[in-house]
């Protein structure tokens, strides 16, 4: 039973997120108001010349092209105990859900959150002892409106598909009996982290995402559990050091 049940979360694993190669002011006074505003006196003059000027509001950050993404992804050596490696990109056909609510979520498991993605990139992170965690990662970039949409539609599709979905395509139908929210660490401009669970035959295999938006770029950390139904977990450390880059 476990080997079948293995296999079949295995097979799951590889759909999702196209691992094929691998088994997310104020403003002032205006010109008219200044020109008839007092002279101010030489106590204001004093305490004005002490306070220290506000702030220079921060320019966009400029959307990411390729070459940037395949630079700022996280690479050999910015995650002390992770090994890092290709990951081939995902299928062109991959599962939609059978609710219309829940394709944000479908989407995500494909590798292609939605809207779709101007630039992507994936990769494989390992544990560098036994090869635990494993987590799958990539980056996409969507224009900070487009990224900002991304998880506002996740947020919605998760509340809306907790008691589960069915989608079709891809390698075969799949079942997700559950969906629901999960802790995040504060991190980039937005952060969010959901568990789908699928039901692989009367089995549950928890999968773990955790979509992180740094100005127009998610990065989407993925993992599942083929062992049992307890959450997978994580690393912080990986998304730490991501936004770091991606800064």
């Amino acid at each position: 039973m476990r080997r079948q049940r293995t296999a079949a979360a295995a097979a799951v694993l590889a759909l999702a997120a196209g691992l094929t190669a691998a088994c997310d002011g104020k403003s002032g006074n205006s010109g008219d108001n200044a020109a008839h505003a007092s002279k101010p006196t030489p106590a204001q003059k004093t305490t004005a010349s002490a306070t220290p000027p506000p702030e220079a509001p921060r320019a966009p950050q400029k959307d990411l092209s390729q070459a940037d993404l395949e630079k700022a992804v996280l690479a050999k050596g910015d995650v002390s105990g992770f090994n890092v490696g290709p990951m081939d990109s995902p299928p062109l056909q991959g599962e939609t859900a059978d609710k219309t609510e829940c394709i944000p979520i479908t989407a995500v498991i494909n590798g292609k959150p939605e809207p779709v993605a101007q630039a992507s990139v994936y990769r494989q992170l390992t544990g560098a002892k036994d090869g635990r965690p494993a987590v799958s990662e990539f980056l996409t970039v969507h224009g900070a409106q487009g990224a900002a949409t991304v998880l506002s539609r996740l947020r919605t599709a998760v509340e809306a598909c907790e008691g589960g979905f069915k989608a079709s395509g891809g390698e075969g139908p799949s079942t997700y009996k559950s969906v629901k929210t999960l802790p995040v660490a504060k991190v980039g401009d937005d952060a969010f982290a959901y568990q789908v669970t699928g039901d692989f035959e009367g089995d549950s295999v928890p999968l773990v995402f955790q979509v992180v938006r740094s100005g127009g770029t998610l990065a989407t950390f993925y993992t599942a559990n083929l062992e049992g139904p307890q959450t997978p977990t994580i690393p912080p450390a990986l998304l730490a050091a991501q936004i770091a880059k991606l800064k």
